[in-house]
Formats: C-alpha cells, sequence, structure tokens
C-alpha cells in the first residue's frame, strides 16, 4: 500500500518511529456471542514527519468506527475525576469565569469535568461523538452534542449563538485524522480573548520511559510541544503557557489564545518545554529511529517473568482493561496461556474478552475469589490507585508493572 503523507503539513512520511506488527484494534471488546470470530488485525505502525515533527500512526479504521460506540468512561478513574476538578477549580479563577462565560468541551465523554463548571453556576456544553457516553453525560445533567467535531460543527455552534471564553480538549487531539479542520474548528468557536486548553500525553515521555503500549490504532498522533505549536500557529492560535503533568504517563496541558488577543500574556515555561525537547533530540531523525531498539527488552522480560510463573505453578491476573494493555499484550503474544483473566471496575467491559489476548474481564470482586500470586497492572499511569483500592496481600498477592521496566511490587 501506498504510505499516506504527513496530515497536517503533507510531507512524505519516510522515517518510521517503530512498528508494532499487526494487531486488533485495542477498544474492540469482543463479546462473549463472538468469541470464536476471529479478530480483525492491521498494521500497528508510527512515522515522523522531518518538516513538522508530527509522529503519526496508518488509519485503518474510521473514527465512526472507533468512537460511535465507546468503552472508556473516565468517570471510572479516581485520580482522573479528582485532576478534572482540580483543573476546573483553577481555570475558573485564572480566567474569571461566571455565569456570563460559556465552557465548551470537546470529547466531553460522560461530564467528568463539566459537570464542575456547571455546579459553580458558569454555561458548558459538551461536544461527544460516542451515542453511548453522550448519553450518560446528559442523565448526569451535562448538555451534550452528539457529534464528531470540526470546522462544520464549530459553524453550526456560532449560528447557535455558542461562542466559547474556554474551550476544553482532553485527550482528544491524537485522535483526530483530520487534525487541520478539528483544530480550525477551535479556533473558530472563540471568543476574542477566549482560551484553548489542551492535554496529552507527551511525546517525550513516551521515548524516555519506553511507553509504546500508548501506541494504538485510535491514537493517530504523539504529540510535542514542537509539532502542536505548528499545528495551532496554522490556525490562528498561539500559545501562552504550557504545563507539565503527571497523568498518562505524563502529559503537556497546553494553553493557546487567537494570535490577535492581547489578553493573555506568555510564561516561562513554553520556551522551558520547547528548549526541552530540543535538547532531547526531538528535532533529530536519528531520535525517532533508535525508539524501536528500546522495546524489546520490555517485552523479553515480561515474557520472562510469565513463562517462569508458569513454570513455578504460580496464577497471574491482569488489572485494567486499558487500551495500552491491549497494545502490551498483543505486541508480546499474550494469551490465557500465561494470564488467566482481567478485572476492570468499568461495567461497560466486564463481561467481555480482550481483543487478541481474549482474557476474559471479570469485576475487581475476582481477585478476592482467585486469589492469584501475582497482580499485572496494564494502565500503569493510575498504579498507584489500583494498589490503593485492591489489597491483595491477604493472601500474598503481589502487584506487577512492566513498562518501563518489569517491577514486583511489595
Amino acid at each position: 500500500m501506498t504510505r499516506q503523507p504527513c496530515r497536517f503539513c503533507s510531507t512524505p512520511l519516510a522515517h518510521t518511529f517503530v512498528d508494532l506488527g499487526l494487531t486488533p484494534l485495542a477498544n474492540a471488546y469482543i463479546k462473549p456471542d463472538r468469541a470464536g470470530n476471529p479478530d480483525e488485525a492491521y498494521p500497528l505502525r508510527a512515522f515522523v514527519c522531518s518538516q513538522c515533527w508530527l509522529v503519526q500512526a496508518e488509519a485503518f479504521a474510521s473514527p465512526q468506527e472507533i468512537f460511535s460506540d465507546y468503552a472508556y468512561f473516565s468517570s471510572f478513574s479516581d485520580s482522573w475525576v479528582e485532576h478534572a476538578r482540580r483543573f476546573a477549580a483553577s481555570v475558573v479563577d485564572r480566567l474569571g469565569l461566571n455565569g456570563d462565560s460559556q465552557v465548551i468541551e470537546v470529547a466531553s465523554n460522560d461530564g467528568y469535568l463539566l459537570r464542575h463548571f456547571i455546579a459553580r453556576g458558569i454555561p458548558a456544553l459538551g461536544i461527544e461523538p460516542a451515542r453511548n457516553v453522550a448519553e450518560v453525560a446528559r442523565a448526569a445533567g451535562v448538555p451534550t452534542e452528539c457529534r464528531f467535531f470540526g470546522m462544520n460543527v464549530a459553524a453550526d455552534l456560532k449560528r447557535q449563538g455558542f461562542l466559547a471564553d474556554l474551550v476544553v480538549g482532553n485527550n482528544v487531539l491524537a485522535h483526530v485524522p483530520d487534525i487541520n479542520d478539528f483544530v480550525g474548528g477551535l479556533a473558530a468557536i472563540l471568543k476574542p480573548d477566549g482560551v484553548v486548553s489542551l492535554e496529552f500525553p507527551h511525546l517525550l515521555k513516551l521515548i524516555a520511559n519506553i511507553q509504546f503500549d500508548t501506541i494504538y490504532h485510535e491514537h493517530f498522533y504523539y504529540l510535542s510541544l514542537l509539532a502542536v505549536d505548528k499545528v495551532l500557529a496554522r490556525h490562528g492560535l498561539a500559545v501562552f503557557d504550557v504545563e507539565e503533568l503527571p497523568t498518562h504517563g505524563g502529559s503537556l496541558r497546553v494553553m493557546a489564545a487567537l494570535a490577535t488577543s492581547r489578553a493573555h500574556t506568555a510564561t516561562k515555561s513554553v520556551a522551558k518545554v520547547r528548549a526541552k525537547e530540543r535538547n532531547a533530540g526531538l528535532t533529530e531523525i536519528a531520535t525517532y529511529q533508535a525508539f524501536q531498539d528500546s522495546i524489546a527488552p520490555v517485552k523479553e522480560r515480561l515474557l520472562a517473568f510469565l513463562k517462569t510463573a508458569k513454570e513455578g505453578s504460580r496464577t497471574v491476573a491482569a488489572y485494567g482493561a486499558a487500551a495500552k494493555g491491549n497494545t502490551l499484550l498483543n505486541f508480546c503474544g499474550i494469551g490465557t496461556d500465561l494470564i488467566d483473566y482481567v478485572v476492570d471496575r468499568s461495567p461497560h467491559k466486564q463481561g467481555h474478552l480482550l481483543p487478541g489476548s481474549r482474557l476474559p474481564i471479570h469485576p475487581p470482586e475476582m481477585l478476592a475469589k482467585t486469589h492469584p500470586d501475582y497482580v499485572l497492572i496494564l494502565p500503569w499511569n493510575i498504579g498507584s490507585e489500583i494498589i490503593s483500592n485492591n489489597d491483595i496481600s491477604g493472601w500474598g498477592g503481589r502487584f506487577v508493572i512492566a513498562v518501563p521496566e518489569l517491577a514486583i511490587l511489595a
């Protein structure tokens, strides 16, 4: 097949960042009645653009196929809900938001964030493409339109009288195949001094901490400030603040405004993060090409641990039916021969099978019933939350993480 050019700047993509082989879609959870059907698998490869430094994966499924009915609900992570609450409280004070303001969140999920604005009497509107998730948000009192956001939706919102003091996009910029249409839409619905706040996992951390499991088909991009700067600038937006966050293994929160606005002064953190990325080699092709070699030891260590446990008649379960876990399991070729099952808090995933590995998904209470010797934490980014909420020490169980280094936790 012919490799597509860069989705942002149309430069031919000549440099591979990573190749994880054939895998199914990470969020394509299998219903029990379809357990006998084979998984559809696609190449999972990402490339880096030598002109704009945008790292991007090949597309094999449309957003409609991936996100129209979605299994991820933000509110099932206590730490993420608290992260959202803190952001809402701080940005209300920072921007002076009140009952005359308008907040819009794109990819608003189940209302995990906007409910905090609504509770303070600030008008808020969610734009969420997954119908099943949007229904949950509406039931929670969060006004939500079920649509895929872009320039057309932005124009429609403007016709309805919606212009935003704050537009939020948390962990969505990586999911939009037409990044120009999406960012153009963000700019179009801003008031003259309005602010766009975008959060996304930081490519710098992905490389440094070998977070290859965060790569999956549903993520079209792996983002640096260097690349996002260029994308925003093309659509008349200027970055004025950047915050480095611990979420998702290391994220950036980028705040931008229309370049014509004089209401927001650039902070020192913008230049700091730009310099940090350059010093780490993110403007050098060799940095990206070296990543592939760093992931093989992670696979080797995990497989060696699981095989040793099996030979020693030790049982292993997993915690968290997360997309990153599916990338890890499928890249390593792990199935029910090495791990018995996975547990997850979300009832929307329970009763299904993981794609590829076919691990059955049970409620967390399954751990106390079967007393596994080891529990492999797949969403390592919320590992501390999982450990604090699930005491397995009573039967001598121990938690394990695989990325970036295999570690057996006390």
